[in-house]
């Protein structure tokens, strides 16, 4: 039987994962017309290896380079999600890009009226919590990070795994004043300050908190949106302790 082009992507990614083998992205690039079709990928391959049980997704990944650009999003399978002190143990990775961020935690539950109506000072007033959280970036493409752009959305934009730090509670700040350190094995330590690509973490709440109640789904208080990272995309190996620290808010560290 001849797959659909979607068909063939969810194949693809769902075989990568079961099989923990890398699929060939290539054949597929065409496969993928714009952002509704990789979100459908999300879906269907969530439904097919029974990540959330029908349930509204409890953790996610949102942000972009900038805030003229568009705006991705993707919902993180449970498993991966890791409270800090982490260990990877025997966490399938094929890479371990480090992207260093801050997560957000809803403080109530929220359906798609209640997002429709929400600018960022009425989002940023649901949120209750804010903690360090350590993205590791990982892809089920034999291209990884330089497959087409729409393939590596469908594969929930590249997320490997998530470690998070301890919840404070949230307030707002100078984020242009903000430091964030990173340290990974025995590299140079990182330090930035200043640099979410968004210049604020809670500008993307809106518009995650709009796609991802688009079909109907209420997201229940507690869930926890990663906003993206403050240094790119660093780079890890197998047995490198990674801590990364914001101060003011906290730090998170992983084992690899």
């Amino acid at each position: 039987m001849t797959l659909s082009p979607i068909d063939a992507v969810v194949d693809a990614l769902v075989r990568a994962r079961r099989d923990h083998v890398p699929a060939d992205a290539a054949p597929l690039a065409a496969a993928l017309t714009d952002a509704a079709d990789a979100y459908a990928v999300q879906q269907r391959v969530g439904a097919e290896l029974g990540w959330f049980d029908g349930a509204a997704p409890r953790h996610w990944k949102s942000g972009g380079p900038s805030r003229e650009a568009v705006l991705t999003h993707a919902p993180l399978p449970p498993a991966g999600v890791w409270t800090s002190p982490a260990r990877s143990e025997a966490w399938p990775f094929h890479q371990r890009g480090i992207e260093a961020e801050v997560a957000l935690r809803l403080a109530r539950d929220v359906d798609a009226a209640l997002a429709a109506t929400l600018d960022v000072a009425s989002a940023s007033a649901l949120v209750d919590a804010m903690a360090v959280s350590i993205e590791l970036v990982d892809s089920r493409w034999r291209e990884a990070l330089e497959a087409p752009a729409l393939c590596k959305l469908a594969d929930l934009q590249s997320h490997g795994a998530l470690v998070l730090g301890d919840w404070i509670p949230f307030e707002a700040r100078d984020w242009r004043t903000q430091t964030c350190r990173v340290r990974i094995g025995a590299q140079a330590p990182v330090e930035r300050h200043g640099t979410h690509t968004l210049g604020d973490p809670a500008f993307l709440l809106p518009g995650w908190l709009r796609h991802a109640t688009r079909e109907g789904a209420t997201l229940a208080a507690g869930t926890v949106v990663t906003t993206g990272s403050w240094v790119g995309i660093l780079h890890a190996a197998e047995g490198d302790l990674v801590t990364a620290e914001f101060p003011g808010i906290g730090r998170a560290s992983v084992q690899l």
